[in-house]
């Protein structure tokens, strides 16, 4: 078999740039004349190393060198492959009818005390009915936040279709369904686990529904023992830029030393490679990730020669300084969605700050487990078990001293956060990102008028946008979406005693513009 493998690769190599390498014809140039399938298989085992991808027509071609498409389709529901691979689980397990009776009393006293102990600070043991219970609650979810995320890479062509990616703590597996629907049929992924629990058994089972063109590999260790130049077997690549995404999704918060596998994490990626980060949009949980954020900022993290620059031009708000990138290509780099739009300031307020996308449709295992509540439990409210809500923090970081947003703002022209005080009852122009969707409805700033957390990077306490007469000139405001940089020209400081928080009154004289 050694030797039909050598052969299989070394007509691969000669044809890949010739024509599709067909199975069909290699088998006749291979020892043994093996059937094709047996071709097949051994193109398979080995597309990642040739970089080929796998047709419909069953021919293998090379992979395309341009980076991923941005894609802008609202994410309505769990996907029904997922959605049946996940019921099927469930009905092996527990029975057909596993929405009910004992099993189902335990899926749902299983969900309320993971729900419990997240909320207290306490950790979650993921047994194996735990890791069926985290399924049906987060997964359809967490499969639509990643995809979001991924946008503000897109967005600048640093996504690959060529992808080496690392999942810390991929429990069951919404991440990787999510990441591996946000790329283009002929995409090539090389996907890695780290999960140790019995998550990993869900995630298995999952990742079977994926294309073709995803392969897959489940490390059940832990992220603080995992060796990523063990797990890629072989001299590729060095364990310094092993991979040109590393995912930690809704787990840094569960680990003991969060800030040291993260760092491990960036030491991990390729020169040009990306850290994704999330965690729910609950307080604690996205402050604990800001908190992260900024501790590995500015971070020495090995040698390499400077990546590639990327940003926007930033005509209406200062000139954007083309060498940001190349000053410290060895130090770790917010890229988004924070901004940092003073060079020599670092924000040190509370962070909080999450996105909010639209609702999913109900999945129907969730909307079985709901329904099939007895009556006579007095804990339950119709719609407990559901979970579609789409919020979530996220923290891009980079090697390469790439930033989404490159700006050099001119303190002539426009009012730094960090010196807000001097400004308070006067009209201002100023720069920020805009950090939150309305928060007038909820939470500690209730009120009548919309409320929108932003940031300059350089603040210490929060500042907050609120709308108090709508314009056609100030309406950018309510339409921005989440991270979109805005230009406020003649908005009014006011002092939040109250909140101890700045207000920035944009009201019928002043101008709200995206920065380009």
């Amino acid at each position: 078999m050694t030797d039909q493998r050598e052969a299989v690769r070394s007509n691969a190599k000669y044809l890949r740039n010739v024509r599709p390498i067909d199975p069909d014809e290699i088998c006749e140039y291979v020892s043994g004349t093996p059937h094709p399938a047996v071709v097949r298989q051994l193109l398979r085992e080995e597309a990642v190393d040739l970089g080929l991808i796998e047709r419909d027509d069953g021919t293998f071609v090379p992979v395309d060198d341009d980076p991923v498409s941005p894609r802008r389709e609202t994410i309505t529901a769990l996907p029904a492959t997922y959605e049946r691979s996940l019921e099927e689980l469930l009905a092996d397990r527990y029975g057909p009818n596993w929405e009910a009776g004992a099993s189902g009393d335990l899926l749902r006293s299983t969900i309320r005390r993971f729900k419990a102990s997240y909320l207290e600070g306490r950790a979650v043991d993921y047994d194996e009915d735990v890791a069926a219970g985290y399924a049906i609650y987060h997964l359809p979810s967490y499969y639509a936040a990643v995809q979001y995320a991924l946008e503000d890479l897109t967005d600048r062509g640093l996504l690959s279709r060529t992808l080496r990616v690392l999942d810390i703590g991929a429990g069951v597996g919404g991440p990787a369904l999510g990441l591996c629907d946000s790329l283009p049929e002929n995409a090539l992924l090389e996907y890695h686990a780290v999960e140790p629990s019995a998550a990993a058994d869900v995630l298995e089972t999952l990742l079977r529904e994926t294309d073709r063109n995803v392969h897959t590999t489940i490390h059940r260790t832990t992220a603080e023992a995992f060796d990523p130049a063990e797990a890629l077997g072989d001299e590729r690549v060095s364990d310094a830029d092993a991979f040109d995404l590393v995912l930690a999704c809704n787990v840094l918060s569960e680990l003991a030393e969060p800030t040291a596998v993260a760092r491990s994490a960036l030491e991990w990626l390729a020169p040009d490679g990306t850290f994704l980060a999330m965690a729910p949009a609950d307080k604690n949980t996205s402050i604990l990730l800001r908190d992260i954020e900024r501790e590995l900022e500015d971070e020495p993290i090995g040698e390499h020669d400077g990546g590639s620059t990327a940003g926007s031009d930033d005509g209406s708000a200062g000139e954007r300084d083309d060498n940001t990138a190349a000053k410290n290509p060895d130090r770790v780099t917010v890229y988004s969605p924070t901004v940092r739009l003073w060079p020599d300031d670092r924000p040190t307020d509370r962070g909080w700050s999450f996105d909010v996308r639209p609702d999913l449709e109900v999945p129907a295992f969730q909307r079985r487990l709901d329904e099939a509540t007895p009556a006579s439990d007095d804990e339950h409210t119709p719609g407990e078990f559901v979970n579609v809500d789409v919020q979530f923090a996220y923290s891009v970081l980079r090697r390469d001293g790439t930033r989404r947003i490159e700006a050099s703002l001119e303190t002539s022209k426009w009012a730094k956060m960090a010196e807000m005080e001097r400004h308070v009852t006067n009209r201002i122009d100023l720069v920020g990102a805009k950090l939150s969707h309305s928060l007038s409805d909820h939470g500690d700033h209730g009120g009548a008028n919309p409320l929108f957390k932003i940031s300059d990077g350089s603040e210490s306490l929060g500042h907050y946008a609120v709308l108090t007469n709508e314009t056609a000139l100030n309406r950018t405001l309510l339409e921005a979406d989440y991270g979109t940089v805005l230009s406020f020209e003649s908005i009014l400081a006011l002092w939040n005693d109250d909140e101890g928080a700045y207000n920035l009154v944009v009201d019928e004289e002043t101008i709200v513009d995206p920065v380009a």
